[in-house]
C-alpha cells in the first residue's frame, strides 16, 4: 500500500506570537516551530497500515525551507521519503490554494490512500483534505477514529455528534482525515534519525506547479483581542428580564 500523508509545520504552542507589520500573519523571526499535532496522528495511522500490510508511506509538507524539519521527523519515525512543495509566503493561501498545490505535487504518483490531520493548529479551517479528495476525484471521509483494510476498500469508523459513530465503506484510492486520538504516535528512535539523513526529500517550487493563485478568502486581519469589563442592568418584569438575557447571551456574548 503506498500512502501519502499530509503534514504541516506550525508555530510551536509555547511560542511568544506577535502580529507583524502587515496585520495579517504574526512575526516568524525568534519563535518556535513544530509539527501540527493532528497530522501527527495521520503520520502514525499510516505507519501502523504500512507494518501491517506493507508498502510505503510518504510524508508530504509544504513551506519555506524550515518546513524540511517537518518531513525528517515524519522520515525518523519510518516514513521512507519526502516530498517538499516550497513556498515562503504559503501562510497567504486559502483552503483551496492550499489543496490545489498538493494535489499538483502528488497527483502524477498513483497514491492507494492519502492522509491527512483533521485540521491545522494555526488556521484550523479543517477544509483541506476534503478539497484535497475532491481535486483528486477521489471518494473522502473525515473525522476518521479506525481504519480497517478489507481488500480494495477501506472500512473505516467516523465520530459524529453527540457520542455516535458512523461505520463507512470507502473505496480506494481514498483521502481521510483522521480525528486526534485515534491512536498514540511515537517517538523517533536514535536508528530512526540517523537512518532519515539517509532518506529523499525532493523538492518543488510551488510556483513550478502551474496552479491557480487566487485567492477565494482571505484574512484581512490578526489582532489581540481587547479585554473590556462591562456591567449592564436589565430591568423589568421575571418574563421580560429572562427574554432579554437570553437574547443578548445568544447575540452579543454568543454563548448559547
Amino acid at each position: 500500500m503506498k500512502i501519502a500523508v499530509c503534514v504541516k509545520q506550525v508555530p510551536a504552542k509555547d511560542a511568544p506570537l506577535a502580529i507583524d507589520a502587515s496585520g495579517g500573519w504574526i512575526r516568524e523571526t525568534d519563535i518556535s516551530f513544530e509539527t501540527n499535532e493532528p497530522d501527527s496522528f495521520a503520520l502514525e495511522e499510516a505507519l501502523r497500515l504500512k507494518e501491517k500490510h506493507g508498502g510505503e508511506v510518504v510524508a508530504i509538507s509544504m513551506g519555506p525551507d524550515r518546513a524540511k524539519q517537518t518531513i525528517k521527523e515524519a522520515l525518523a519515525k519510518g516514513a521512507e521519503r519526502g516530498i517538499h512543495v516550497v513556498d515562503e509566503r504559503f501562510y497567504q493561501l486559502d483552503p483551496l490554494g492550499s489543496a490545489r498545490s498538493l494535489a499538483a505535487a502528488i497527483g502524477k504518483e498513483k497514491f492507494d490512500l492519502i492522509l491527512t490531520g483533521l485540521q491545522s493548529e494555526d488556521h484550523g479551517f479543517g477544509q483541506t483534505g476534503v478539497l484535497l479528495a475532491e481535486l483528486l476525484g477521489m471518494p473522502h471521509a473525515t473525522i476518521i477514529m479506525s481504519i480497517e483494510l478489507q481488500g480494495d476498500h477501506l472500512r473505516v469508523k467516523r465520530e459524529l455528534e453527540a457520542g455516535w459513530f458512523q461505520l463507512v465503506e470507502v473505496p480506494l484510492p481514498a483521502v481521510l482525515t483522521i480525528q486526534s486520538g485515534i491512536n498514540k504516535p511515537r517517538y523517533a528512535t536514535l536508528k530512526g534519525i540517523m537512518a532519515a539523513k539517509k532518506k529523499e526529500i525532493a523538492s518543488v517550487a510551488r510556483e513550478s506547479l502551474g496552479v491557480q493563485s487566487a485567492l477565494t478568502q482571505k484574512v484581512e486581519r490578526i489582532y489581540v483581542p481587547q479585554k473590556t469589563k462591562k456591567t449592564e442592568f436589565i430591568t423589568g418584569s421575571p418574563k421580560e428580564i429572562a427574554a432579554k438575557l437570553v437574547e443578548k447571551l445568544q447575540h452579543e456574548a454568543r454563548v448559547l
